[in-house]
């Protein structure tokens, strides 16, 4: 399974809507196209919506990471929402919660970035 990438800027906000597979193969192209995206808009926050992924490795992780210090680094926030539970563990184990912010639903997400959806 591959992964599906769909991008969504709201205000000041992009959303980021991962399903199926983030692994080597599919994190190159979500690092170009979230940057892409960041360069082309003035996007504040990010919200990252993992409901659907199904699986991510250390790869997924290293382009959340880098994305994160890309929004911090002009002032903004990630905050990370509907998160399936295998994901939610990688998460768990590699202390992303600690920076990153976790919400239940995307809704929810951009109440807290101030943004009504």
């Amino acid at each position: 399974m591959s992964l599906a990438i769909e991008l969504d800027v709201k205000e000041s906000v992009l959303c980021i809507r991962l399903s199926g597979e983030l692994d080597h193969h599919a994190a190159e192209e979500l690092r170009t196209k979230v940057t892409d995206t960041l360069a082309a808009n003035q996007i504040q926050h990010i919200v990252l919506n993992l409901g659907q992924l199904s699986f991510m490795d250390s790869s997924g992780l290293g382009v959340i990471l880098g994305r994160y210090k890309q929004i911090k680094a002009t002032g903004g926030e990630m905050v990370v929402c509907a998160i399936s539970p295998a994901v939610k563990r990688l998460f768990d184990m590699s202390g992303l919660f600690k920076i990153i912010r976790l919400e239940e639903n995307e809704h929810k997400a951009l109440q807290t970035l101030g943004v009504a959806s």
